[in-house]
């Protein structure tokens, strides 16, 4: 069965290149392609389109459709074209001629939008809920471990103190930069399409206030053109999202694969979370962490990836755009699988906590003893030349006495502060 069906078979080769896995990836959208039919036929009735009697029976067929849907039961059967035309064929083997009527005044290009814009809401907050689980974790963490000294490092050199505190603590924050693309996203995803039909509007009197309403959208996409257009754009903003998230991520699983190595020794996690080798009886790999960092390297390609398939595109609908959801839905789908995987390694996380005891991190107190230097009156220029005369001769020996007190200090976290700023965002989801 086609929506579009006019008397004819395309031919088979033709079928199976246009439509490809399609069928597999419409499953997800299912749910959303009932909750879009119930709004638009409700909205039908109001306008006069349906009988207040036709009402009752769709919702109810409609209503089934869903509950099979939720227990599994709804499939895309052999020669039905897309999630659309399969619960419209369900519709009218239940309810004949009343069930072709759904689709008055709705094309399928506004009717796959509403889709995927309620499908996109639902997968930005699911994302945003993980974000928010994996901040938390690492603002216990930061508290947790703020009197933790480690060495912090610029070039891969051995620069100055830092703390896990204020490791962790700046993964915390960096998600919540994160966060306001993801809210960004959102705010673009959560318009309301329907209505705009193929593109051009519908001569109906359709009330497109009315399903905006029903279907919670923040707003709906005034001009119908323009709706069509954000087809393509909002998954480009919901790819800059995920990126940006992966990037956050992905730096965080090289440190900890940086960090566990021997050479550094900083964390380990137990035998069980880590993997050996076939012929080094010694092995204790990151594997979890550098399957992280492949993933995400992968999904902040993902950007390009839709750009390219685009960004030549005049207005109107294009069947290009079909081979955006081949990208995009798979990129949530992983980039939530590493948000569980690093919330729950983080759980169980072993901090060496004497790293600095070593001599080979003497130099990390130079610019502390600079900095004492100068607060007790020499000029900072001579106290910088002092202590790095000590180190040249090899007669540096350090304090190893931190200062934690003021503000930029490796003891001044913030972590009411992050976490102020965490809540502000979340707002803009309606948590």
């Amino acid at each position: 069965m086609k929506l579009w069906n006019k008397g004819f078979e395309p031919d088979k080769l033709i079928e199976e290149f246009t439509v490809g896995n399609d069928r597999e990836l419409d499953l997800r959208l299912a749910r959303y392609d009932v909750e879009g039919s119930m709004a638009h036929i409700r909205m039908l009735e109001s306008i006069g389109l349906l009988e207040s009697e036709e009402l009752p029976l769709l919702l109810s067929a409609l209503e089934d459709i869903a509950i099979s849907i939720d227990c599994g039961g709804f499939v895309i059967e052999d020669g039905v074209e897309d999630v659309h035309s399969q619960v419209e064929l369900l519709l009218t083997r239940r309810l004949g001629d009343l069930g072709k009527k759904i689709h008055s005044g709705r094309s399928r290009n506004d009717q796959v939008l509403v889709d995927l814009k309620l499908f996109f809401r639902d997968e930005l907050k699911n994302v945003a809920q993980k974000m928010y689980k994996l901040f938390n974790r690492l603002q216990h963490l930061s508290y947790k471990h703020k009197d933790t000294l480690m060495p912090g490092y610029t070039h891969l050199q051995v620069a100055m103190p830092s703390s896990f505190g204020l490791w962790f603590g700046a993964y915390a924050e960096s998600l919540v930069d994160d966060m306001e693309m993801v809210a960004a996203a959102y705010k673009i995803a959560n318009q309301n399409p329907l209505g705009s039909a193929a593109g051009y509007g519908s001569s109906f009197p359709l009330n497109r206030t009315m399903t905006t309403q029903l279907l919670g959208f923040e707003d709906l996409h005034y001009n119908v053109v323009a709706a069509q257009m954000s087809r393509g754009k909002t998954e480009r903003a919901m790819a800059y999202a995920v990126a940006s998230v992966a990037s956050t991520l992905g730096k965080f699983a090289m440190d900890v694969c940086l960090f566990m190595c021997q050479n550094f020794g900083f964390i380990t996690f137990p035998e069980t979370l880590t993997t050996g080798s076939s012929i080094m009886p010694h092995k204790k790999n990151p594997d979890v962490f550098e399957i992280m960092r492949g993933k995400c390297n992968r999904l902040q390609s993902i950007p390009n990836e839709i750009s390219l398939l685009t960004v030549n595109l005049p207005l109107g609908y294009h069947r290009d755009l079909q081979l955006l959801k081949d990208i995009i839905f798979p990129a949530t789908t992983s980039l939530c699988q590493c948000l569980d995987m690093c919330d729950f390694m983080l759980q169980h996380i072993i901090i060496r906590e004497d790293i600095i005891a070593d001599s080979k991190y003497d130099y990390l107190f130079t610019v502390e003893d600079v900095n004492r230097l100068t607060l007790s009156g020499v000029p900072f220029r001579e106290a910088y030349r002092e202590v790095g005369m000590q180190v040249q001769r090899g007669e540096y020996v350090p304090t190893r006495e931190v200062n934690h007190t003021h503000e930029g200090s490796i003891g001044n976290l913030c972590n009411d502060k992050i976490a102020e700023k965490m809540h502000k965002v979340l707002k803009k989801f309606g948590f």
